[in-house]
């Protein structure tokens, strides 16, 4: 008698396996998504933020490398996460009739769609770990959880069927690794320099810092400012306006800069890190403070690096708007 080798379990289970984890991404990237398109802030760890210690989620989402062609990174991590779901689960769902060949036939082309989602995935992550610990500074959950489900999925794809040539695993993988990774370069190319320039009206203005940040102040703000900006900060502390910032903070800097070392001396600026300059924490945290810089205008928060415009709109400013510091990237 000829005993059927069994089906090793990890490849019954592989494709709910790879389901549920596409479905844990979809739906963190789905709320991050959420968060950005709405001008939110993600439920992070405020109390570590506030306490001084590093950069967290707000501070990811509202840099540079957290938009792609307009639209929030997390959108297109989201549309990543859907397909995937699909892909391990169409075999499973879709009815072929009796035909075996049919069957298949979606078996492997769904396969092949894993493997090369799945790796085009663990890629860009890789990269984003390294700008995030690298450039960015900063300690984000939901990033770190994303690129663990990548390489997941990865891990999954590659153990959860019986390949019968690996060669093709290694050819895709290599393929694929380096158009994903010339893409992304391509990308996110002149992304540090965009953050940094200015319009051309005033190309000295450095909107990024440079070194480490010294407490209890930080950086030293280098941009000068012009009258729109000082009559600006001016109207903002009239009205009650009040920025939350940390000195550690770089995107507190970049706001800085934006105003100018002038006007920044008439902005009413809360310090909610402990080692910061006549530091208030237990206000930051009593109002919710989730990133920096937050804005409070009219009893409403705003997190991130707002361009002097967006603040002239929300605090209702009907003074000169020639601001000479306004950056493209946040146009």
């Amino acid at each position: 008698m000829i005993r059927r080798r069994s089906t090793p379990w990890i490849h019954k289970w592989s494709r709910p396996i790879i389901a549920a984890i596409a479905g844990c991404g979809a739906l963190v990237t789905g709320y991050l998504t959420i968060v950005k398109l709405t001008g939110g802030s993600a439920a992070c760890s405020a109390q570590a933020t506030a306490s001084g210690g590093a950069a967290g989620c707000n501070d990811v989402l509202s840099s540079a490398w957290g938009t792609v062609f307009g639209q929030p990174l997390a959108l297109f991590g989201f549309l990543a996460y859907i397909s995937m779901f699909v892909f391990a689960l169409a075999p499973l769902v879709i009815k072929t009739g009796d035909s075996k060949k049919q069957r298949q036939k979606l078996e492997n082309l769904t396969w092949f769609f894993l493997l090369i989602g799945a790796i085009a995935m663990t890629v860009f992550s890789s990269y984003l770990m390294f700008v995030l610990f690298t450039e960015i500074k900063a300690v984000c959950p939901y990033c770190i959880a994303s690129a663990l489900f990548s390489l997941s999925m990865l891990v999954l794809t590659i153990v959860g069927r019986s390949w019968e040539d690996l060669g093709q695993i290694f050819f895709t993988a290599v393929i694929v690794g380096m158009v994903t990774l010339v893409g992304t370069l391509a990308v996110y190319n002149g992304v540090g320099s965009q953050a940094n320039a200015g319009d051309g009206s005033n190309p000295k203005v450095v909107l990024r810092p440079s070194g480490q940040p010294k407490p209890p102040k930080g950086w030293e703000v280098t941009s000068t400012s012009g009258e729109a900006e000082i009559q600006l900060a001016r109207h903002l502390k009239e009205i009650g306006a009040k920025k939350y910032a940390a000195w550690w903070c770089p995107h507190c800097y970049e706001q800085k800069q934006l105003f100018g070392k002038e006007a920044v001396k008439d902005l009413d600026i809360i310090e909610c890190a402990p080692r910061g300059n006549n530091p208030q924490p237990e206000l930051c945290q009593s109002v919710g403070i989730q990133g920096f810089p937050t804005w409070q205008i009219n009893n409403q928060l705003y997190p991130n690096v707002q361009s002097l415009e967006k603040l002239s709109e929300l605090s209702s400013y009907k003074g000169p708007r020639d601001f000479k510091n306004f950056p493209n990237a946040f146009q």
